[in-house]
């Protein structure tokens, strides 16, 4: 049997002397709930929503031609149109067995003989009947454009954004991604401004700063989903193993990835809490990921607060050790995230919505550990993180070396939750506007919520079966200070160091 260049092209392979005209027949099941879910999407961001109810009239428990809906599963209960997704996936694999067996002898002989799930795991060998489903079920409009660039920067934290590449998640959606290794944040930003990127693995200030037009051109920019919260660490060079006290590192040089990343406002946060002022009493400077234990290594720098895997790359190799995890400064606070122009999102509705759930999809598959030892092998390669098998899984499991001897157990050092919270840019802009790069007046709450897109990843998020927050505002402790999102100004005239 040859291979399908687009199962949705009438004269490909799986069309071919089909009795009960699946190419046609299928959409015709499809066409009124299809019609109904178009007409709910004119108030959908992305007028692709799905729909749920029950008793549609496109549903039928039969096939064109009399097949009952369940005959590949016999003796299961057919499944109720209010389960869509169950609905067209028994139809799929139906029509499918009808085309490759036309008589119902031939293939009533054939499911006897190896069993229903037997049949169809066979059929899936030369037949993507995952990506099938996916195209039938969001069938709100074809793919503006399948084939995409989305940029990362080699890093635990963009462990969805890799991994649903060699695993498979792109694809279960229709869309041929190209993931593009980057080397930092700056060349990413570019690309993304040029329309290089489609979509790209950023740091959570970058949408904010960039839709503000802080540190680039303004263009509206949007967060639709978080990659990773906690993630980061402070890692010293193994010389300052009796300096463990903040107030000791005075004179000190510290690198970040970017200037507008959770990880200088979470360092600038901790220092200034121990009476340091990190534009006078330390020196901050940026380097891409990949350079900082090199760097480290060189003595140019006297440690960092870096993204992992370069944490425990440091200990790996034997330069530096594992000070403190960001998760002890502020337990679950967000890091990377996946984002688009808002430009993309206007022009692509379909695709970026195929996109964004490839991304939903993948975030929950992540934030399972028993997922955690597959998913370090599948990102550990050259063209994806480039670090030992070892390195990857003690991040990602928690188990770890930290470069003092001991061997810590921390299953939360890195996790993954895609909801974008407004409270957590409400405290991002809160950190641009303590340290100077936001002027003048701020609108906190118009801001976050123009560019965090927490309604919509709601929506997606219980589309692929998962549980949004009721609410898009918390307030958060750190550091034993009180963060109410409903009070941005207050909070950042309640620091004793600040710019403003």
């Amino acid at each position: 049997m040859g291979a399908l260049s687009d199962p949705f092209d009438p004269n490909s392979i799986l069309w071919q002397g089909c009795p009960c005209g699946l190419h046609s027949s299928m959409w015709e099941h499809q066409r009124a709930a299809v019609a109904e879910a178009e007409a709910e999407a004119l108030d959908s961001r992305y007028y692709c929503v799905n729909s749920k109810k029950a008793n549609s009239p496109a549903y039928d428990d039969r096939l064109p031609g009399g097949a009952p809906i369940a005959e590949a599963a016999q003796g299961e209960d057919i499944p109720s149109w209010e389960n869509r997704e169950e609905v067209v996936s028994r139809l799929v694999d139906n029509v499918v067995m009808k085309s490759l067996f036309p008589t119902d002898m031939s293939r009533r002989a054939f499911l006897r003989t190896v069993g229903a799930s037997t049949a169809i795991a066979a059929v899936s060998q030369f037949i993507p009947l995952d990506e099938v489903k996916a195209k039938v079920i969001d069938a709100t409009g074809p793919l503006e454009k399948s084939k995409l660039n989305v940029g990362f920067v080699p890093i635990t934290c963009a462990t969805p954004i890799i991994m649903a590449h060699p695993l498979g998640f792109y694809k279960k959606y229709g869309l041929d991604v190209d993931v593009i290794k980057t080397a930092g944040w700056a060349v990413s930003r570019d690309k993304s401004l040029s329309g290089e990127y489609d979509a790209a693995h950023m740091l959570t200030p970058m949408p904010l700063a960039i839709t503000a037009g802080s540190g680039s051109v303004a263009k509206p920019w949007t967060m639709p989903a978080i990659e990773n919260i906690n993630g980061q660490a402070i890692t010293l060079h193994n010389k300052h193993k009796d300096k463990q006290d903040p107030k000791l590192w005075k004179g000190f040089t510290f690198a970040v990835p970017f200037e507008y990343s959770m990880h200088n406002f979470l360092l600038r946060y901790y220092v200034a809490e121990a009476g340091l002022d990190p534009d006078k009493d330390i020196q901050i400077r940026v380097l891409p990921p990949p350079e900082m234990v090199a760097n480290l290594r060189a003595e140019n720098v006297d440690g960092y607060l870096s993204p992992d895997p370069f944490n425990q790359r440091a200990v790996y190799d034997g330069v530096g050790f594992i000070y403190k995890l960001t998760k002890e400064i502020w337990p679950g606070h967000p890091c990377c995230a996946f984002a688009a122009s808002q430009q993309f999102i206007d022009e692509n509705p379909n695709t970026f919505l195929a996109l964004f759930k490839s991304i939903i999809d993948a975030t929950a598959y992540s934030s399972n550990q028993a997922n955690r030892k597959e998913i370090s092998k599948a990102i550990a390669p050259k063209n994806y993180l480039n670090q030992p098998e070892t390195v990857i899984e003690q991040v990602l499991t928690g188990r770890f070396a930290d470069g003092l001897g001991k061997v810590r157990n921390e299953p939360d050092r890195i996790d993954f939750d895609p909801f974008p919270w407004h409270s957590m840019g409400v405290w991002i802009l809160t950190q641009m506007k303590r340290w100077g790069y936001l002027e003048g007046d701020v609108n906190y709450k118009a801001l976050a919520e123009q560019v965090y897109l927490a309604t919509d990843a709601a929506d997606v998020m219980k589309a692929v079966g998962q549980t949004p927050p009721d609410a898009t505002y918390a307030s958060y402790e750190i550091m034993g200070k009180t963060f109410d999102p409903m009070k941005p100004e207050e909070y950042v005239e309640s620091f004793a160091i600040k710019r403003t």
